[in-house]
């Protein structure tokens, strides 16, 4: 299981780094901003289960550790205007500051499955990632606003 529960995440930053990649060629829009955390939010789910429960004080040190792990996204996902369209620029530290928060995730998880039960450290890592995303999306939601205002680019 704990296995699986690396192989998995492995997959999964493969794809984020593919679609990232290649969402440089199409325009950003407050919809393709929003809707992932919207998305990765139904993972809440799994906490209906006893077997995926965290304390309180669990949720917060992720939560925390996610949102301090989140600036690295956050600087290095920038945008950049192409006629009246906003585009994320390319950047080639984000597929390695992908790879590294992975690498460290993996780390985390090998040497806290020692001690925390392995239901618990998934509950745990998704809301590590939860913390990751909903800064780094609210981050790119005002950057994309800002821009949009200040080129007149809103329909």
């Amino acid at each position: 299981m704990l296995y699986l529960s690396l192989i998995i995440p492995l997959i999964m930053a493969i794809i984020v780094i593919v679609i990232r990649m290649k969402a440089t060629n199409y325009p950003v829009t407050k919809k393709k901003i929003i809707l992932p955390p919207i998305f990765m939010s139904t993972g809440a789910f799994m906490f209906i289960f006893p077997y995926f429960r965290i304390s309180l004080l669990q949720l917060l040190e992720a939560f925390i550790v996610g949102i301090l792990l989140s600036i690295f996204l956050i600087v290095t996902t920038k945008f950049e205007r192409n006629g009246n369209k906003i585009y994320l620029k390319k950047s080639k530290a984000f597929p390695i500051i992908l790879v590294s928060l992975l690498i460290v995730r993996i780390g985390l998880k090998l040497y806290f499955s020692q001690t925390i039960d392995i239901g618990e450290l998934g509950g745990m890592f998704w809301v590590l990632a939860f913390g990751m995303i909903i800064p780094w999306r609210i981050v790119m939601y005002l950057q994309f606003i800002k821009i949009e205002k200040q080129f007149n680019l809103s329909k």
